[in-house]
């Protein structure tokens, strides 16, 4: 099987296979450029999700810790695998930002133990689910995975913009300086993805919130008591805030994690092809165990639910490295920094305008990764009125929740989201809105 995968290997010019091992020193640097590549996503979603629900700094930098950590924790099973939990390939896990709009309705209700709640009972649901990959995906065709990720961008975009401006009930919400600086880190990260070469593209997101930063701490818009607060080294605890178990917390969760196992799977499948190793269905689904047994030692540890990073993929190609030790060693680093808490307070410390900077281009960029998915979908009259529904519906219920105050507390909570809304809707029409066939069309013409 060995000399298999080396042949497939060396058809598409990688230096390294998958099971090859680069010296140490080789591990350690393309290690840190899957970091570059990952890392801004792995801190963005605590610091969102914390932005939004008004956390202090010392709580804020505790799930940045966290995030960081079980990043580490989750990368190292997934490609080193443990019996049958782990894909075994070159692949970066991470908190998606697919998890922050239900993330922000479930913490508004019931706090951070409601969140990691959620978290846990949907890792325990994605466990289940791996094991039954091929049905779950025809559940989900394009058109309705399409409006899925379309949503989560368009449902988040406001609250980039309020970020921009200062953040919301801020005394210079809308500055000029705000607005300055914001559109200065949507620039540079711009210019760097379409741009730049390497890794100045694949962390053109890092390199725009580090452009900011320094832009701020120039104008003194930066509280460095959050810095020289924070502990030096500390340990994880295990359930330290408490957990809260119910129906009401996981349901804003459940459209977030099917959405984010079928990025799993096709993050996977592009791994297997890049890698010149065999597309099996037992390897996918090893593969989207270690998401969900990931993700749930991430509600144990006091972070966000964990996936497949696709922005490391692009790596592969670039550098002819599918070593799985390389991205097991971007692990273990992850899991170095994620014992110092002063690093993630650092983080931090990042004025909410650098994060609306890079936020309108993260976020816009979901939406157009959902619309470039519909592009495929054939836009008939039944489609059409799938996609206007879904959509609709999920966009009515974020800009006028007021609509849902009459509802029992359960369906709130469901219906709050607007992912959650124009999933539902989604898969309820894809169900009964049969398709006209082609015999039909053609007599009607």
């Amino acid at each position: 099987m060995e000399n298999n995968t080396e042949e497939k290997v060396s058809q598409i010019g990688l230096n390294y296979g998958v099971n090859d091992k680069p010296n140490l020193a080789l591990r350690i640097l393309l290690g840190f450029q899957h970091i570059f590549a990952a890392f801004g996503g792995i801190i963005v979603v605590p610091i969102i999700i914390a932005s939004a629900l008004n956390f202090d700094s010392s709580t804020t930098t505790a799930l940045i810790s966290a995030a960081i950590l079980v990043a580490g924790i989750a990368t190292f099973i997934q490609s080193r695998g443990i019996g049958s939990i782990g894909a075994r390939v070159a692949c970066i896990m991470g908190t998606d930002i697919t998890f922050v709009a239900p993330a922000i309705v479930v913490g508004k209700e019931f706090g951070l133990p409601g969140i990691f709640g959620a978290t846990m009972l949907g890792a325990i649901l994605v466990i289940i689910l791996s094991f039954f990959i091929k049905y779950i995906m025809k559940l989900f065709p394009e058109i309705v995975t399409g409006i899925v990720v379309c949503l989560i961008g368009l449902t988040l975009l406001p609250v980039s913009i309020d970020w921009a401006a200062g953040g919301s009930g801020a005394q210079d919400y809308g500055s000029l300086r705000n607005l300055g600086i914001a559109l200065t880190v949507t620039l540079v990260t711009l210019l760097l993805n379409h741009y730049g070469k390497g890794i100045l593209s694949s962390a053109s997101i890092l390199i725009g919130m580090a452009v900011g930063y320094i832009i701020c701490i120039s104008f003194g818009m930066v509280d460095f008591s959050i810095i020289s607060s924070a502990d030096v080294i500390t340990f994880p605890k295990v359930l330290n805030r408490g957990v809260t178990f119910n129906l009401n917390v996981l349901l804003p969760f459940i459209p977030a994690y099917l959405v984010s196992v079928i990025g799993t799977v096709g993050n996977l499948k592009a791994i297997n092809e890049i890698s010149g190793i065999e597309n099996d269905d037992v390897r996918i689904s090893h593969g989207v165990l270690s998401d969900g047994v990931g993700s749930f030692i991430a509600g144990v540890f006091g972070a966000m639910p964990n996936t497949s990073f696709g922005q490391n993929v692009g790596l592969i190609p670039l550098t002819k490295v599918a070593s799985r030790f390389v991205t097991m060693m971007a692990g273990i680093m992850l899991i170095i920094l994620g014992f110092f808490p002063k690093f993630a307070a650092i983080i931090n410390a990042m004025p909410q305008v650098v994060l609306g900077g890079v936020g309108i281009v993260m976020f816009g960029t979901v939406a157009a990764a959902g619309i470039q998915t519909l592009s495929k979908v054939k836009l008939t009259n039944r489609n059409i009125l799938i996609i206007a529904t879904s959509i609709g519906l999920g966009l009515g219920v974020t800009f006028r929740p007021e609509i849902l105050s009459n509802l029992p507390q359960s369906l709130k909570m469901i219906f709050s989201s607007g992912i959650s809304t124009g999933t539902i809707v989604a898969l309820i029409l894809n169900i009964i809105l049969k398709e006209e066939s082609v015999e039909v069309e053609e007599d009607m013409i």
